[in-house]
C-alpha cells in the first residue's frame, strides 16, 4: 500500500491513494496507520478516492472528480476536516491527480463539496457558513464552560476561558464532558482566549482543540472557522477576517455573506510503502 504523510499546521494525515476505491480499509487499519509508535502516526486518514467510486461521494460526482474519504485516528468516519480538506488538494495538485488554474478546485467531503484556491505555500478551502444553533457547556476536570454550539459540517463546542486562566493551563489528555443531548453524534471542543490585535483583521483568537475521535491536535481547520464565527458575532459583525492561532501555526478564516474561507499552509512531508498485514499483526 502506497502512502503520503502530509499537515496543515501541524494537524497531520496519512494520505492514500485511492482512485478506484479497491482498498479494503477499516476502522482497524486506520487506527494502526495513524498509531505514533506501531504505524505511520497521524490525526486521521485522508483516502484519496474518485467520488464516483464511493457510495459516500457518488450523487457529488458531477460537482467533483475527487471525494475525501476522511476517517479519524480512532478510526471512525468524520463528515468534513477543513485542514484535512487544504493537505488533500496539496496532495491532488503534487501528484498530477488535479492540475492548477485560476478556477477554484472542488473536492467533495461528507459535508458537501467544498471549493480551494492555491496563493504560493498557502491553500485555502471554501466551505459553509458555520451556524450558531445554541448554548451548552464543557466540562474539563472541575471546570465548567460555557461555550457556543457550531455546525461546519461537523459539530464544534466553542468555549472561552475566563480572565486569568491562560490555555496553557488546560490538561487535554482526557475528553471532556459534554451535553450528549446537544451533540448526539459526540464535538469538537475548542478552547479560546483573546489574542493581540492583528493589523488588517477583525480579531485575533488563540485556540486549542479536542477533536472527537483524535484527542488534542496541533491544529482543526473546521475548529477555527467555529471559533472565527462566534469572534464575529461577540463583535457584532457578520462577516470579517479572523486570524486563529493553534500550537501548531498560524490559520486565517475570511467570512463572507454566504461562505467561510479557510487559508493556511499545507504541506507534504513523506511518502513510502507499508504492509497492512504487518501494522495489524
Amino acid at each position: 500500500m502506497e502512502f503520503t504523510k502530509g499537515h496543515g499546521t501541524g494537524n497531520d494525515f496519512v494520505i492514500l491513494p485511492d482512485p478506484d476505491g479497491a482498498l479494503d480499509l477499516t476502522p482497524e487499519l486506520v487506527a494502526a496507520l495513524c498509531d505514533r509508535r506501531r504505524g505511520v502516526g497521524g490525526d486521521g486518514v485522508l483516502r484519496v478516492v474518485r467520488a464516483a467510486k464511493h457510495p459516500d461521494g457518488a450523487a457529488l460526482a458531477g460537482e467533483a472528480e475527487w471525494f475525501m474519504d476522511y476517517w479519524n485516528a480512532d478510526g471512525s468516519v468524520a463528515e468534513m476536516c477543513g485542514n484535512g480538506a487544504r493537505v488533500f488538494v496539496r496532495y491532488l495538485l503534487a501528484t498530477g491527480l488535479a492540475a492548477p488554474s485560476g478556477a477554484a478546485l472542488p473536492v467533495a467531503t461528507r459535508a458537501g463539496v467544498v471549493r480551494a484556491r492555491v496563493a504560493g505555500e498557502a491553500i485555502a478551502v471554501e466551505m459553509r457558513r458555520p451556524r450558531l444553533y445554541a448554548s451548552a457547556t464543557a466540562t474539563l476536570g472541575g471546570l465548567t464552560l460555557p461555550g457556543a454550539a457550531v455546525d461546519v459540517g461537523n459539530p464544534h463546542l466553542v468555549c472561552a476561558l475566563p480572565a486569568g486562566l491562560e490555555l496553557t493551563s488546560l490538561d487535554l489528555t482526557r475528553a471532556p464532558d459534554f451535553d450528549a443531548a446537544v451533540f448526539p453524534a459526540g464535538v469538537n471542543v475548542e478552547f479560546t482566549a483573546p489574542g493581540d490585535p492583528v493589523p488588517g483583521t477583525d480579531g485575533h483568537v488563540l485556540m486549542r482543540v479536542y477533536e472527537r475521535g483524535s484527542a488534542e491536535t496541533l491544529s482543526c481547520g473546521t475548529g477555527a472557522c467555529a471559533v472565527a464565527a462566534v469572534a464575529l458575532r461577540d463583535a457584532g459583525r457578520d462577516t470579517g477576517t479572523v486570524t486563529v492561532d493553534v500550537p501548531g501555526g498560524r490559520l486565517t478564516v475570511r467570512m463572507t455573506d454566504d461562505s467561510c474561507w479557510l487559508s493556511g499552509p499545507a504541506v507534504l512531508v513523506a511518502a513510502g510503502e507499508l504492509t497492512p498485514s504487518d501494522l495489524l499483526t
